[in-house]
């Protein structure tokens, strides 16, 4: 059995893919064993439903769509998802959250991250835990942070820091190993593995695939990224979007998926 991801919205174009592919800073992948189909983030606007009928791909029977969280470069494209398709995300994904700086002591919004999507037209499986999305494919649910960074603030009456605590990924359950798919990493990738680790029993990493917002990290933090990596021996790093060319100079045999790609994990 493999395992098929379909690259249909990254920052960057593949260049071998056609010329009239839209690349835009986001993320959204297809990803396929033999009995189930799911669509993993959505990207900031239509560009993922407009990639994929380019290339040739059908998006109507999907089994399920995954949010990894609620930034609009990860959900802003659920306006063009057809009516009652099965959404699962986690309960805070609505949430309105924006970049801020801290003045005087006091969290200023600069720049409005999430997106007002209408979610009554779906049909929604809000979950803060683990879900069983078929036999091999699993929901991570809310992943645990010992000490969470904030990116920015969640607006409401007083802005509060948001840590990105909606922030779930995608589990493939594969014969080598679990394949762990992020949308940004936010939570740091230690965490996440570990998380995923936990709840599936498996300790085995087949592949890392996704962003993993390092790329404005410090050397700190990726030499820690980097040696946590290399102690799990996944046999595919694919490190896109919010990875940056920065990140993966300090992870050696990273590769860097991007719009048109598709990809192909042999079990």
């Amino acid at each position: 059995m493999a395992l098929t991801l379909t690259v249909l919205l990254e920052n960057r174009r593949a260049a071998s893919a056609d010329k009239s592919l839209r690349a835009k800073p986001g993320l959204s992948l297809l990803v396929q064993d033999k009995t189930t189909t799911i669509l993993f983030d959505t990207g900031p606007d239509d560009s993922f439903i407009l990639n994929a009928a380019q290339m040739g791909v059908d998006l109507s029977q999907l089994d399920a769509v995954v949010l990894s969280h609620g930034h609009y470069d990860h959900c802003g494209g659920v306006p063009w998802l057809a009516d009652n398709s099965r959404v699962i995300c986690h309960p805070q994904i609505a949430c309105e959250r924006y970049a801020s700086i801290t003045l005087a002591g006091t969290p200023r919004k600069i720049k409005k991250l999430s997106r007002d999507n209408d979610y009554s037209r779906l049909i929604m499986e809000y979950t803060r835990k683990p879900l069983d999305i078929s036999d091999r494919f699993l929901w991570s649910g809310e992943i645990s942070v010992p000490t969470p960074q904030a990116y920015g603030v969640i607006s409401e009456e007083t802005p509060q820091p948001d840590y990105i605590s909606d922030e779930g990924v995608l589990i493939y359950k594969s014969e080598r190993g679990l394949v762990i798919i992020t949308g940004c990493g936010h939570r740091g990738i230690e965490n996440i593995v570990r998380h995923c680790q936990n709840i599936t029993g498996v300790n085995k990493i087949y592949a890392l695939i996704g962003g993993f917002h390092l790329r404005a990290a410090s050397p700190a933090k990726l030499w820690r990224t980097r040696k946590f990596i290399k102690q799990q021996q996944p046999e595919k790093l694919l490190g896109c979007h919010c990875t940056g060319s920065w990140g993966r100079l300090w992870l050696p045999g990273t590769d860097a998926p991007a719009t048109g790609d598709v990809i192909v994990l042999e079990e």
